[in-house]
């Protein structure tokens, strides 16, 4: 393709939900931490390597006795509230830097043997920490 020499239309995709294939053996509830792992399979975020966030489950989706696609989910994209780490807290310093996965409901600071969960927008009083996953 050459770079454009004049204006152009370029369609935009909202991107606010996606459609996922849910990994085999997994069950993803409603509101939690969604993650794809390597072959691009939805399933419920956890501290591990080679985990891609992917958002929050709009829907609980049971594939627990399904092969890999079998069922999809429903994931949101945008800013969600976690809960904290307590042994490696997402702090005011981390804020607009990546935060890590520790489990479908919780993110820590830690990247050691975890994935990327998204941005850290703010942490509320209450501890809970604000992660964009875009």
């Amino acid at each position: 393709m050459a770079a454009a020499t004049q204006a152009r239309n370029t369609s935009q995709f909202a991107g606010e939900y996606l459609n996922l294939p849910v990994k085999g053996g997994a069950t993803i509830f409603a509101g939690t931490l969604v993650a794809l792992d390597k072959n691009g399979y939805a399933l419920p975020a956890s501290k591990a390597e080679e985990l891609t966030a992917a958002g929050r489950a709009e829907i609980t989706s049971d594939n627990c006795d399904g092969a890999d696609g079998d069922v999809s989910i429903q994931v949101a994209r945008g800013a969600f509230k976690w809960d904290n780490d307590t042994a490696n807290p997402v702090t005011a310093t981390n804020v607009l830097q990546d935060c890590f996965m520790l489990d479908d409901g919780t993110v820590t600071a830690l990247a050691t043997g975890s994935s990327k969960a998204g941005k850290v927008l703010g942490v509320d009083p209450d501890g809970s920490v604000i992660v964009e996953t875009r």
